[in-house]
């Protein structure tokens, strides 16, 4: 069972509620794909075990051999690549790594060298084990280093499997959610929360993940969230209160089922509801 955690925009709790739903289960893989700004570990503190560099592939261009035709500049549709009758400019950023250009290159002077633009992080902590990614600071390219993150997804894998996602609608939240059973879409009853929600939807209807809600804050607000899922038939699968106490143990980087073990006991049949929902 692969379960993704999800947000239309950021701060709503979805970290908070990622992490206290691995710690409430049992032999529990956990993958914050959260590349940009990674928390899990902050609140989990696992010991780090083992860590990977994250490498794409770009152009290495022979320009003494060159003749400035300007094909490759004139495939690469993110316009990596500009050349002149003397000169090639190459803007690594925002090169997808598609390889294009090497293969229509006429004089066959382009081939391929890796550059780095992050790395995975493996650690455990309370039965679960933590993989995390951290896009290097200045790189724009989220999703490589969130397929590397996801490679730790077993075709035979028998553990519950949560995945933290990032915050929005983006690609990177698409790539990160495409292939899990479920995703929990993690929501406060606000009218930004509701605006956000509701693109949120859209995209898991059209991707056709099941989903379910979970309000966080439930009692500030109004009811408006909860009058959009009932109206569209989205399931409310837990309710988490404004409460002093969670903020105030998240606010030390402490998971809030660790201190009100009632919770424990909510995220095992927040589970059990899921699988009926997608068995």
């Amino acid at each position: 069972m692969i379960i993704s955690v999800a947000s239309g925009k950021g701060g709503t709790g979805k970290t908070t509620v990622a992490v206290n739903f691995a710690l409430s289960l049992t032999n529990v893989l956990l993958l914050d794909c959260d590349v940009e700004e990674p928390n899990d570990h902050l609140l989990l503190n696992p010991i780090i075990t083992k860590t990977k560099s994250v490498y794409v592939k770009i152009p290495s261009i022979q320009e003494d051999m060159c003749d400035y035709c300007g094909v490759c500049a004139k495939f690469c549709k993110n316009n990596a690549l500009f050349v002149t009758n003397k000169k090639i400019l190459f803007f690594p950023q925002i090169c997808t790594s598609c390889g294009g250009c090497k293969i229509v290159c006429p004089q066959h002077v382009i081939t391929e060298k890796k550059r780095m633009i992050g790395k995975t992080k493996q650690g455990l902590v309370n039965g679960i084990e933590l993989v995390y990614g951290e896009l290097s600071i200045g790189e724009p390219m989220a999703i490589p280093i969130i397929r590397a993150v996801k490679k730790h997804i077993s075709p035979l894998e028998k553990r519950v499997i949560i995945v933290d996602s990032p915050p929005g609608t983006s690609c990177p939240v698409i790539d990160t959610v495409h292939g899990t059973d479920f995703t929990i879409l993690v929501t406060e009853p606000t009218p930004f929360g509701l605006y956000d929600l509701k693109i949120a939807v859209d995209v898991l209807r059209k991707l056709k993940i099941p989903f379910g809600v979970i309000i966080n804050q439930s009692d500030i607000g109004d009811l408006r969230v909860h009058n959009f899922c009932n109206k569209n038939f989205i399931p409310i699968l837990l309710e988490i209160p404004y409460s002093r106490k969670i903020a105030e143990l998240y606010s030390v980087g402490k998971p809030f089922v660790l201190e009100m073990p009632e919770w424990n006991q909510k995220f095992k049949d927040l589970l059990k509801t899921i699988e009926k929902m997608v068995s």
